[in-house]
């Protein structure tokens, strides 16, 4: 096994589930009102240090790491899926790097010590959270989108 100091990567966190414009429908309830659910955040990428790992061969060829994206509401007050987060394990003393401007973005030297690399989109919100008036309100909010990054490690 090559003993690997240095890695390029990519990493591209999860788009947050736009919320639902939905309105309660009963029998007998006139004007039911909104009830649109909000959608799920998208998955963050994180860089944990781990004392047990002694090199980056992981990440020679696994280059590009994609977090999911959140699911979107849905009606009857149904709010979508929050991604799961993905964790890369980089051994203690990795210094984590931004290549568009240079920045450094983490120097991980303790074990369990984290990095947020790119923090995913927040979910949209539903129609819910709008006032019962009368006139039922048709709008709901898109998600976001937040940061995908070039990054370069090294230990």
């Amino acid at each position: 096994m090559k003993f690997i100091d240095e890695a390029t990567i990519e990493v591209h966190a999860g788009k947050g589930g736009d919320g639902s414009a939905s309105f309660r429908r009963e029998k007998f309830v006139p004007r039911g009102g909104p009830d649109g659910g909000d959608g799920g955040r998208g998955g963050s990428i994180h860089a944990v240090a781990d004392r047990n790992i002694n090199t980056l061969v992981d990440y020679r060829f696994a280059r590009i790491h994609r977090a999911k994206n959140g699911e979107p509401g849905r009606g009857a007050d149904c709010y979508g899926k929050s991604a799961e987060d993905i964790v890369l394990r980089v051994p203690v003393g990795t210094v984590i790097g931004d290549l568009d401007n240079g920045e450094v973005i983490a120097d991980l030297a303790a074990h369990d010590q984290r990095a947020l690399l790119a923090q995913g989109g927040s979910g949209g919100l539903g129609n819910l959270h709008s006032s019962r008036a009368p006139i039922a309100p048709r709008a709901s909010s898109r998600a976001e989108c937040r940061a995908n990054r070039a990054s370069s490690s090294s230990s």
